[in-house]
């Protein structure tokens, strides 16, 4: 099996042009020379993650019906754009979006940014028929129940490119949500509600297929790792990491970090032979192994893998589809809980860890590997990266699902530095004032009945997430600085209504 990436790079969005015969040869020509240069202008913006290919324009219903079939059958194509240059009489767009699978964006914009005010006649104003030509666009579109993300300005400005790059970074999650494979070691933890969920609706809503593997089929993988890999991983363990005394070599706990090592290569070893691009443990069933595994889960999550803890599938896909969105970028993204308060009126801080596994690509400081008692899971000592994720902006979001359908619930957060050390507390942690306040975003998230496990993202916002919930066709609540408790409750009580009804009975 291919390395797991994060990359985009396999990744294109083709670029349509909507126009018509009426217009003639002399017409048509200007038409697909202006497209292909708005298509590399927009190809060539710095914050546009995707490879941008022109396709030729589109004329008549078939060929746009053959360009929706052939992005549907094509993997490397995550989207469509689609601009109508002149006027596409909206009929002929029916059989095609109707048809489409993948993620729209509609490009409202012209080839022109400022009017040629002096030069302006009526064949300039034939050729340059955006302005009504994409509203036909968007009644078609509307009319037909089509999700697409709409974007409206030139592709010189960057705030155009800036929304046209969240979108496809959304689309590159969605697309990496449908290829992904999520191995469950065990099942979740017993008696918690929020990790349970439909698998089956998940891989139809998602694309993503969610099993289960005995826990001893990982044991017997981590068995298999040789003394030498066991010796190179350790070895790249003391470069990359501030490792504490008793783990190095010669230590009274060395052989503890060797255990960490054979777990990692058994778990890699595991997930690249069977195509797996997320995973969940669970510490009540552990079978033969030595620790739960906490360095060897971090490692994996920085290199972006998608992990949930006790069983929390739902959690390990929005870690991976939050890795892919933030490809390039800097920031992390990592399996998250909210743990403990600060609650000096004023000062309100929630303190967010995990009992191991906080993924070191939420900071850009050197970890230190260290070892301490857990005392839950009944196993030997685990080793485990101990830091404080950066400074910043970030977003925690969380799936649950309410029977019907799933949903995500977003707060934007500032992490910021603890207070004062943490000496005794020995995992990944971050620090955060949620937006608008911590008495307004805890409430909000209670009544959303959203899940104590989050993803936390420090490289894409929530302007992404609203993408990727726009395509899966998914329920998204945003608390950020605008909410109020009011006004939440009662989206939350329209939702329950939309969300019932647009699914039919």
């Amino acid at each position: 099996m291919p390395k797991l990436t994060t990359s985009l790079d396999a990744y294109e969005v083709w670029f349509l042009t909507g126009s018509q015969n009426l217009y003639g040869e002399e017409t048509l020509r200007q038409v697909a020379d202006q497209s292909q240069e708005i298509a590399r202008t927009l190809g060539a913006a710095s914050d546009v993650p995707v490879k941008v290919v022109w396709k030729p324009v589109l004329k008549d219903s078939e060929s746009i019906r053959r360009a929706a079939l052939d992005a549907n059958a094509d993997d490397r194509v995550i989207g469509l754009i689609a601009w109508m240059h002149t006027f596409s009489p909206a009929k002929m767009w029916i059989a095609g979006l109707d048809a489409l699978r993948k993620p729209l964006l509609h490009l409202h914009t012209q080839a022109n940014v400022a009017l040629p005010w002096g030069e302006i006649d009526f064949d300039f104003m034939n050729l340059n028929q955006a302005a009504h030509g994409d509203r036909e666009f968007g009644y078609i579109q509307t009319r037909l129940g089509v999700s697409r993300k709409t974007v409206v300005g030139h592709v010189s400005n960057p705030a155009v490119t800036a929304q046209v790059g969240t979108w496809m970074r959304a689309a590159a999650g969605w697309a990496a949500t449908h290829e992904l494979k999520l191995a469950r070691f065990g099942d979740n933890m017993r008696y918690v509600a929020v990790t349970e969920g439909d698998k089956t609706e998940a891989e139809l809503r998602f694309g993503v297929q969610v099993n289960t593997w005995g826990v001893n089929e990982l044991a017997d993988a981590v068995a298999a790792a040789s003394e030498s890999d066991i010796d190179a991983l350790v070895a790249e363990y003391e470069k990359l990491y501030d490792v504490v005394p008793e783990l190095r070599k010669g230590g009274d706990r060395h052989s503890a970090l060797r255990d960490g090592a054979a777990i990692e290569i058994g778990l890699r070893s595991f997930l690249e032979e069977g195509g797996f691009g997320a995973f969940t443990t669970s510490f009540e069933d552990l079978g033969a192994l030595k620790q739960l595994p906490g360095l060897a889960v971090q490692r994996l999550m920085a290199e972006g893998y998608g992990f949930g803890a006790e069983g929390d599938w739902k959690t390990a896909i929005l870690v991976r589809a939050a890795s892919v969105m933030g490809s390039g970028l800097p920031g992390g993204a990592s399996l998250m809980e909210d743990y403990t308060y600060h609650l000096v009126p004023g000062e309100e801080q929630i303190l967010g860890a995990h009992m191991l596994e906080v993924s070191p690509g939420l900071t850009s400081a050197k970890p230190t590997l260290e070892i301490h008692p857990l005392g839950i899971g009944g196993k030997d000592d685990p080793v485990r990266l101990v830091f404080n994720a950066d400074p910043g902006p970030a977003v925690v979001v969380a799936m649950s699902d309410m029977r019907d359908r799933f949903r995500l619930v977003a707060n934007v957060v500032e992490v910021v530095e603890p207070a004062e050390a943490l000496p005794n507390l020995p995992v990944g942690r971050a620090v955060w004032k949620p937006q608008p306040s911590f008495a307004t975003s805890a409430a909000a998230w209670l009544t959303a009945g959203a899940a104590h496990h989050t993803v936390m993202s420090t490289a894409v916002g929530v302007d992404v997430f609203r993408d990727f919930a726009e395509i899966a066709g998914t329920e998204l609540l945003v608390i950020d600085e605008g909410t109020t408790l009011d006004g939440f409750a009662r989206e939350v009580r329209w939702n329950n209504a939309y969300y019932r009804l647009a699914q039919g009975f």
